[in-house]
């Protein structure tokens, strides 16, 4: 599939291209040490993807639901000429209405509102929710239709990614979708206490998750969507404004390279002292089980939170399967036990941060379209180490010795987890 190809006139690629090299170049020389000792993670996604290094960004930081969707909620009322939405999962629920309602409301102002859903794992709203909007004038695409949708447990080549475009100007991305389970309630002591983070950006770094919604719209509309000024418009943060530099990072299975796979394993190689990693499913292959143990081994602490308690079973022991060969090297792990930890977020040395919709899985790495945002900046960067830090308050930290006397079944069942861990 060709879904990357969004301009036609090779001469206008061109110039985008000697754009986005100068403006990268000249970002990097003003960047500070987060940028400068990561250098090769930059030249690599701008070579790979053409992924620009953007300054002048003010970055927010969402933890949870309950404080990413009046955020979304309230930027999407400012929206002037269009939105764009692509979301993996979208409920027909309390909050799933809440921001179709804006929607709707913002159709009828004239603006332009597009609308991405993947069709597995948006199944709930393919029938009165999609009606809806689309009688309110909303366009409206699935990726990747699933015929026998009764018949599909999990299926390759979704759409993971969970992203909105506001005018070009504000963008959302990480790892929440939009349902009521990812708001939590303290009054609701029954309810699974769900742990995730997601980003709001406001300035350049939203150009190129633009581009990505333009390609993904292209593909499943069978459109031809340009880009233009609206689309692209001039900056409008004032300089000083802000000052976070941001890079985005993407692959699929239409990608030459695994893009994502790529810029994890150049900042764990790039990391002199620390790495914080919190990932919900933990089926990494051999390359990233490498590149942790020789970063451990070579005196850089390494931990790692994953879930004790999971929603999947299956997973969660293939996931284990890896664990003894990392606590040997000196990896520490962390089991969440205060809910479901659903978070995919990465800082290095304090230095930058990511954040977004890929899993360390094989699933993620090749059968399923990601999306990442990585921030070149020390105090966004201890901001989220000291969210991390928080999260381990509520987990169990692994005993390496414990761990390796487990009884001989256990680890055999994750063993063979293991071995069918490219289906799950």
């Amino acid at each position: 599939m060709d879904s990357k190809k969004i301009i036609e006139d090779d001469g206008l690629a061109k110039k985008l291209r000697d754009d986005i090299v100068n403006n990268s170049k000249q970002n990097f020389e003003q960047g500070g040490p987060g940028v400068q000792s990561n250098k090769e993670l930059v030249l690599m996604l701008m070579k790979e993807s053409m992924s620009p290094l953007t300054s002048g960004n003010e970055v927010t930081l969402l933890v949870n639901g309950e404080n990413k969707f009046p955020q979304v909620l309230q930027a999407l009322q400012t929206a002037k000429d269009h939105i764009h939405i692509e979301y993996y999962i979208y409920e027909d629920d309390e909050i799933g209405r809440a921001i179709e309602h804006v929607l709707v409301q913002k159709a009828k102002e004239g603006v332009t509102v597009r609308f991405i859903y993947d069709d597995f794992g948006s199944r709930s709203i393919r029938k009165k929710m999609i009606r809806r909007l689309k009688a309110a004038g909303i366009k409206t695409f699935t990726f990747n239709e699933v015929i026998f949708i009764a018949l599909a447990n999990r299926l390759n080549y979704r759409n993971h990614r969970k992203i909105i475009v506001i005018d070009g100007r504000t963008a959302f991305v990480g790892g929440i979708n939009v349902s009521d389970k990812y708001i939590n309630n303290a009054a609701d002591t029954k309810k699974l206490f769900w742990r995730d983070t997601h980003l709001r950006i406001d300035g350049p770094g939203t150009m190129y998750l633009q581009y990505l919604f333009l390609c993904d719209w292209n593909f499943c509309a069978k459109d031809t969507l340009h880009p233009n000024d609206s689309f692209f418009p001039p900056p409008a943060v004032a300089p000083g404004h802000g000052n976070k530099v941001v890079q985005i990072a993407a692959s699929g299975p239409d990608s030459d390279l695994p893009t994502i796979l790529f810029s994890l394993l150049q900042a764990i190689n790039l990391a002199t002292k620390e790495i914080l990693i919190t990932t919900p499913y933990f089926i990494p292959g051999e390359s990233l089980v490498d590149a942790l143990t020789v970063s451990a081994l070579g005196g850089v602490s390494v931990k790692l939170l994953v879930p004790g308690i999971s929603d999947s079973k299956l997973v969660n022991f293939a996931a284990r399967s890896y664990y003894n060969d990392l606590l040997k090297a000196g990896v520490e792990i962390y089991l969440y036990n205060k809910g479901f930890v659903h978070a995919k977020t990465m800082v290095t040395d304090r230095k930058i941060a990511i954040v977004g919709t890929a899993n360390m899985d094989y699933r993620s790495f090749d059968l399923n379209f990601e999306v990442n945002a990585i921030v070149y900046d020390k105090d966004f960067a201890n901001e989220l180490a000291d969210i991390f830090y928080k999260d381990i308050q509520n987990a169990e930290k692994i005993d390496a010795a414990a761990w390796d006397g487990r009884p001989a079944y256990k680890q055999l069942l994750e063993k063979t987890a293991r071995l069918i861990s490219p289906l799950l």
